[in-house]
């Protein structure tokens, strides 16, 4: 009996919400358009720090953590030269600042 094979995805994909760790900044949102360049995002949130790494992706933010939230209709371009790393955000996206 041959093995299921398991579908792999990335989390940089049109509607995905995503935790994006940049050079620079931290960004919470929904991928809305993907470019060679860009990464654009709305329900945008810059997370200025998280207590625990592990414990924000597993449980979310928290008060404890800061957030700073874009207005709700802003949409936010990430250059993609500048993304460490892209995480599936697997919680509510942030819109109230802690």
């Amino acid at each position: 009996m041959a093995a299921k094979k398991l579908k792999i995805q990335s989390p940089i994909r049109v509607g995905n919400k995503v935790f994006i760790r940049s050079v620079t900044h931290f960004y919470t949102g929904q991928i809305v358009l993907l470019s060679k360049d860009e990464i654009v995002l709305r329900d945008v949130a810059w997370i200025a720090w998280t207590k625990r790494w592990a414990d924000a992706l597993l449980l979310g933010l928290t008060k404890e953590d800061e957030v700073e939230p874009y207005p709700d209709a802003a949409l936010v371009t990430v250059g993609r030269g500048a993304v460490v790393d892209v995480s599936d955000w697997l919680h509510d996206l942030p819109r109230a600042q802690t």
